[in-house]
């Protein structure tokens, strides 16, 4: 058995995200963010295909993705309120990581497993940074899965997708905790 690594066990009891809109200045650098996707990448990986990659979002591309909100989502019949949210997520922000996921054929490992990476990846993203003293916050929804934004905006290709878009920088503040779930309710114990 590996020797217990009591800070990485007292990090993931107490890890909490920080609010994407409470991330200010200064963001990482790219000599910052480099050792944060290395521990990123470090994710399982079910038959070694890395089913994702990253594309690292700031300055003007962060503008031209909150313009390209309204009419990709107008034409895709997303709600105003919606397309407001995302509008103003990439126009605050300073520097996000979209977490790309990028299934490659295989006979063997299935496309939900490819998938599933991905999404740890995001996990691995957000704790990485937080661990190194960043804030960061996993945000989704319609524009990381919507054609009519993801390819002009980041030019994904057929089955490609947005896992999540890492906001990343600094935070202030001590982050908002949240209710947790009740161990009991979520847990099913087989023995038989």
């Amino acid at each position: 058995m590996p020797t217990r690594n009591q800070a990485a066990v007292d990090f993931l009891t107490t890890r909490r995200s920080c609010p994407a809109k409470l991330l200010k200045a200064p963001y990482p650098d790219r000599a910052q963010l480099e050792p944060l996707l290395t521990m990123a990448a470090r994710t399982p990986d079910h038959g070694k295909l890395e089913p994702w990659r990253f594309i690292v979002l700031q300055g003007a591309a962060l503008t031209r993705l909150a313009d390209l909100a309204e009419p990709a989502g107008a034409e895709a019949g997303i709600p105003e309120d919606k397309i407001a949210k995302v509008q103003t997520a990439f126009a605050s922000a300073g520097l996000i990581v979209a977490v790309i996921s990028s299934p490659k054929p295989s006979e063997k490992i299935p496309l939900i497993e490819q998938v599933y990476s991905a999404g740890s990846v995001c996990l691995a993203l957000v704790n990485a940074a937080l661990a190194s003293g960043w804030g960061a916050n996993w945000i989704s929804g319609w524009a990381a899965y919507e054609d009519r934004f993801l390819q002009p905006g980041l030019g994904l290709t057929a089955g490609e997708t947005v896992a999540g878009y890492i906001h990343l920088g600094s935070c202030d503040s001590t982050p908002p905790d949240r209710p947790r779930p009740n161990l009991n309710a979520i847990t099913q114990w087989v023995d038989q």
